[in-house]
């Protein structure tokens, strides 16, 4: 069966039961044909889920077992739910109720309130983040714009989760929520946001799930009537239910068990939201007397793009890893997927742009290629190529690199600071003569600054978005030497001005999570480097397991074509220090396979010097385990010959280099390598070069400094020009 036929829908004109069945696999039929007791579908990326489950809805109908008002489908997205009823209407059950969680409940509360309540419904909150910016200033806790997003997203998460103000702190504790603000000021917002709200009368969409929940929970006639109407149904992205939504479920159902779910727990990636497939992975336990089917024939993608998936999932560790399903292809053979290593990511954007322009050459229609990147801020330099390229391109889920406020702000300031510098007023930039220090000065007072905020967010988005502008200004700079501050902010208008052309079917660009439920017939995944994918402030091993499958769910969108790229450096000329996603690791050519080396760790220390043996504490002979000591050859506790007037001065001029190069000051060289510098006061090269932390490319680029400093004259500059 191709794609093609797979996907044609059943004529509505034919009345037949049977006839719905026609076209299905062995596999979609026996879940349209299992009608009663609970189901469990576990359905991989690309094998037709949706259409199974419709198919059974509309088999239910035709055959006279179901009544489609007796019926309820939920999804978890407006765009999922109307799919769903176009669907239905095609296949003659369109009287069944396809709906959002969120839309099925506030139909339910406003019919009820009255009888349940009295009075008319509490009106809906339509700006939260206004509610919470009040509530926060009634709390004497002020909020810029994206801590305002960051805080009510958290007190969002609370609310599906059950979680009242009280409980917040211990609750995010226990989660491992990367918090905007302090836990127990958080839960002072929140707390002052329900009784603003109470005050008000006014609810907002999670009160809605919460209040139709306490309704049923306390009217049984209400539950009765409401489970009366609706007597089978069907949950839609199962595994990306939360608490509050599975204890509604629970409510509609009562003790029946007319339930058919469909979910795949290796697209689970929403967890920061509050989702979970325990939910999923668990509905046997519930329900052990439930039919569970699989799909995995994957009717999208062809075999060498479903081959790069299973591998993926191959690696996988976790309890989600251990439902993994092996998908099939149905499709004939394509091309293999690319992996693409570029120098920096200028090149890989270049390199991309240059793809897409000849597979549109090809035939391939712009608005069926696809570039997915981890985060946002990722967006800009692939606006920039294929605006160069002359490819039409539309962002997803994201306003325009120059339209988001925190760059207008940035680039309001770069303005202001370019008048400032004509006139010679500006005291921020006093004595800053380089351009990307300046713009580092300046942009510092938006909100940028040398190291990236904890965690992730609004506050990580914005930082990210004004370290995209720092890049452009260094590459600004690199390209044009003894430009000034007032060139470029006309360089910077030029490009928003070039970008902000009308909106047109073109190349979609999106991040992974915005891509979920997406498909194309050639994808790009993009910026596939340890710290973007897995990101940085993945720490645990559920979170690294969530990032990979967001790889996956990105992999699983290409029918065709697909290109897995990453650059070595961040700029043209720069350090070629990142390394490929470990995610790749023994899928793409000439990679080792998971375990063949032990993470970063393997990469440095003991093991890049070539060391045999064990190391010993140059003090007291014990064996050394920890990076620090080995770094210092010496145990922490042991005594230290160190100089501590060298260690001083060498700070200092750490200090100095990483204002001058705009670089946190451990990636001059940490603390502990500054230590060992101290302690053993080198005096030559070749001295220095054997101690941890100091390779071949920081020699070159600090090593007179240093060995100046320690022979107690002046450092000689050195490294400051230096890219």
């Amino acid at each position: 069966m191709t794609a093609a036929t797979h996907s044609s829908a059943f004529p509505a004109a034919a009345d037949s039961a049977d006839a719905v069945l026609l076209g299905l696999d062995p596999e979609q039929r026996e879940v349209a044909t299992t009608l009663r007791g609970p189901v469990c579908v576990l359905a991989g990326a690309g094998t037709g889920k949706t259409r199974a489950i419709t198919h059974r809805i509309a088999y239910g109908v035709r055959s006279g077992q179901l009544m489609p008002a007796s019926v309820l489908a939920v999804t978890f997205t407006n765009r999922a739910a109307g799919e769903m009823r176009g669907r239905l209407r095609t296949l003659g059950a369109g009287g069944v109720q396809a709906r959002t969680f969120h839309s099925a409940a506030l139909r339910q509360l406003q019919y009820f309130w009255p009888k349940a309540v009295g009075g008319e419904v509490p009106r809906l909150v339509e700006r939260k983040i206004q509610l919470v910016a009040e509530a926060g200033a009634r709390c004497r806790i002020r909020l810029d714009r994206s801590e305002l997003r960051d805080v009510t997203g958290e007190i969002e998460w609370a609310k599906v989760t059950q979680t009242v103000p009280a409980d917040y702190p211990a609750a995010a504790l226990k989660a491992g929520r990367e918090t905007p603000r302090d836990l127990a000021e958080t839960a002072q917002i929140y707390g002052t946001y329900e009784q603003l709200k109470r005050d008000r009368g006014m609810i907002d969409f999670e009160d809605v799930l919460l209040l139709t929940v306490g309704i049923l929970q306390d009217r049984r006639d209400i539950a009765e009537q409401i489970r009366t109407q609706y007597q089978h149904f069907v949950v839609d992205e199962y595994q990306d239910v939360s608490p509050l939504q599975q204890r509604l479920l629970e409510l509609w159902l009562g003790d029946r068990d007319s339930l058919c779910v469909v979910g795949d727990a290796s697209q689970t990636i929403y967890s920061f939201t509050g989702a979970t497939p325990d939910h999923l992975l668990s509905f046997r336990t519930r329900y052990p007397q439930a039919t569970v089917v699989k799909l995995i024939r994957d009717y999208r993608s062809t075999p060498q793009v479903v081959h790069l998936a299973n591998g993926l999932l191959n690696q996988a560790k976790g309890r989600a890893a251990e439902h993994r399903l092996e998908l099939v292809s149905q499709r004939e053979p394509g091309p293999a997927p690319v992996y693409a290593e570029y120098p920096d990511e200028p090149a890989e954007a270049e390199g991309v742009a240059g793809r897409i322009r000849d597979l549109i050459a090809a035939g391939v229609p712009a608005g069926e290629i696809a570039v997915l990147y981890r985060i946002n801020a990722q967006s800009e330099v692939y606006e920039q190529a294929l605006a160069d390229a002359g490819v039409p391109y539309q962002l997803r889920g994201a306003e325009r690199f120059f339209e988001r406020a925190e760059v207008q702000k940035g680039l309001l300031a770069l303005r202001g600071a370019a008048r400032s510098a004509g006139s010679g007023n500006d005291p921020l930039l006093d004595g800053v003569v380089e351009l990307g220090s300046q713009v580092r000065a300046v942009l510092s007072s938006t909100g940028w600054s040398t190291e990236p905020p904890a965690g992730s967010g609004a506050v990580r988005d914005q930082w990210e978005s004004l370290a995209a502008l720092v890049r452009l200004a260094e590459d600004f700079a690199r390209a044009r030497p003894g430009a000034t501050l007032a060139d470029l902010t006309i360089e910077l208008e030029e490009r928003k001005a070039a970008q902000h052309a009308p909106t047109v079917q073109g190349v979609t660009l999106a991040s992974l999570h915005a891509a979920k439920g997406l498909e194309w017939d050639a994808v790009f995944l993009v910026g596939l480097t340890d710290g973007m994918m897995p990101i940085t402030y993945a720490k645990t091993d559920e979170q690294v397991e969530e990032e990979r499958r967001l790889l996956y769910v990105g992999v699983t969108r290409a029918r065709l074509h697909l290109t897995l790229s990453w650059g070595l450096s961040r700029a043209p000329g720069g350090r070629a220090s990142r390394r490929p996603s470990r995610f790749l690791n023994g899928l793409r050519p000439g990679s080792a396979a998971p375990g063949a080396r032990e993470g970063a760790a393997a990469e440095r220390g003991v093991r890049k010097r070539g060391r045999r043996g064990p190391v010993l504490c140059r003090v007291c002979g014990k064996t050394l385990t920890e990076a620090g000591e080995l770094k210092l050859m010496r145990c922490e506790d042991c005594p230290s010959d160190m100089d501590e007037g060298l260690y001083e001065r060498l700070r200092e001029w750490r200090a100095t280099q990483s204002q001058e190069q705009g670089l946190p000051a451990y990636c001059v060289f940490t603390d502990k390598t500054l230590m060992a510098i101290a302690e053993a006061a080198p005096s030559e090269a070749g001295e220095l070069s054997m101690i941890s932390g100091v390779g071949g490319r920081k020699l070159d680029r600090y090593g007179a400094d240093v060995l100046a400093i320690c022979a107690g004259g002046d450092p000689g500059g050195s490294g400051a020009d230096d890219a």
